[in-house]
């Protein structure tokens, strides 16, 4: 089988990536098979380098906490704060310790240096403010927005003053609670001061869209797209915990559902500013729907990029990556009838293949699914492979390089 694509594999560079593609797309995805791998990272660096430079894309976008990320964007663009601050702070999921990760943020700022606003590299985050272990308290984003609407619009067009939403949101661990996420009982998100707060929210969020010519001509079009950041990100955290409260068996299809769909809305507010860069799980990016089992029943919902794609067509394009072993892992040489192996038993460390060439490889075939052993990495799905733009392939993934103290 190798025979038919060893012409097909090719370096992964900017050149290579775009001629796989009709066009060049708006939002240009390069997904993952886990996190933080350094081999991983630094490819996406190398590639995402060549595609600013060479090709005029303007925003990186990482699956991180959107309003995090707005700490990172302001160290990048105008240098606010310091890089060990914008890697503290301005990261989910512990993300900010990955050199990878500190080295394109410091190669971000360095490449703003001397220019114009307008040339200027961006920073977002597009993931909602969760993790695991539950989601954040919607006050920040609540708050934020209000203070927007209330400082440019009539008063008496506001649905509640500030005083309210303190009062309906409480204390912040009422909603941060660990517990919530394994009991639904535990969760403040469907109890009279959430649902009165989703109405408020929503009536926000509609002041703002009623009120945008006021409000970009009186602000700026840059804080109006921030207002409405906080208001995607309020309504999206709401609806979560909502979720969160609900003891039905589609419980978890509805998390993971409403996490996918924030993270959609984020790219397609990013991709009517300009042409961005995304990097995230290929499971957020993939155009196929998701599936898991969990507690032995299987889960599906609808993708980010799945989303996105339904939105955009050929103006989204997704590469995703495949590895061959992560030694520290446990993930040794895969099976030679799966797809990694396929593709393992090419010469090249890491390229770039046609999904084209590779569906037509496995037409007489029928790989196997090759199993991981440890839980932090997902295989590529064989069937999936005809509904991506590009199969990229490490061959080897290298132990992570430990981050600089200082910089």
């Amino acid at each position: 089988m190798t025979a038919g694509i060893t012409d097909a594999a090719h370096v992964v560079d900017a050149p290579n990536v775009l001629g796989l593609l009709p066009t060049r797309p708006r939002l240009l995805a390069l997904g993952e098979p886990t996190h933080g791998e350094g081999d991983l990272l630094e490819l996406r660096n190398d590639l995402f380098r060549q595609l600013v430079e060479q090709e005029g894309y303007r925003t990186i976008a990482i699956e991180s906490d959107c309003l995090m990320g707005l700490v990172v964007d302001g160290y990048v663009t105008s240098g606010t704060g310091t890089l060990d601050e914008a890697m503290e702070r301005g990261f989910s999921h512990e993300w900010g310790a990955f050199a990878g990760n500190r080295e394109l943020v410091r190669w971000m700022r360095a490449y703003n240096e001397g220019r114009s606003p307008a040339e200027r590299l961006r920073f977002a985050g597009f993931d909602g403010p969760l993790e695991i272990t539950g989601a954040a308290s919607p006050r920040q984003a609540l708050a934020a927005l209000h203070a927007y609407l209330a400082a440019w619009v009539d008063a008496d067009l506001l649905p509640c003053a500030a005083e309210t939403l303190d009062r309906l949101l409480g204390a912040d661990d009422r909603w941060t609670n660990p517990a919530a996420m394994m009991d639904p009982s535990q969760s403040v998100g469907r109890t009279p001061a959430a649902a009165q707060l989703r109405l408020l929210a929503d009536d926000l969020v509609a002041l703002l869209d009623a009120q945008t010519p006021h409000l970009v001509a009186a602000t700026g079009r840059e804080d109006w797209h921030r207002a409405r950041l906080y208001g995607r990100t309020a309504v999206g955290l709401l609806r979560y915990h909502a979720a969160m409260a609900d003891p039905s068996p589609s419980r978890m299809a509805k998390l993971l559902a409403v996490r996918d769909s924030m993270m959609a809305g984020n790219l397609l507010a990013i991709a009517e500013r300009g042409p961005a860069l995304v990097n995230a799980h290929n499971g957020h990016l993939q155009r196929d729907r998701s599936s898991m089992r969990m507690g032995g029943l299987p889960v599906q919902w609808w993708s980010a990029g799945a989303i996105v794609s339904a939105h955009l067509g050929q103006e989204y394009a997704f590469l995703a990556t495949a590895l061959g072993t992560i030694r520290d892992h446990g993930v040794d040489a895969p099976p030679p009838d799966s797809i990694e192996g396929l593709l393992y038993a090419l010469p090249q460390e890491r390229y770039i293949v046609d999904p084209r060439r590779l569906a037509s490889a496995l037409a007489t075939v029928t790989p196997a699914a090759r199993v991981s052993p440890w839980f932090g990495y997902s295989p590529l799905d064989p069937a999936h492979v005809s509904s991506t733009d590009g199969v990229v392939f490490v061959k080897d993934a290298r132990r992570n390089p430990a981050p600089p103290a200082v910089d």
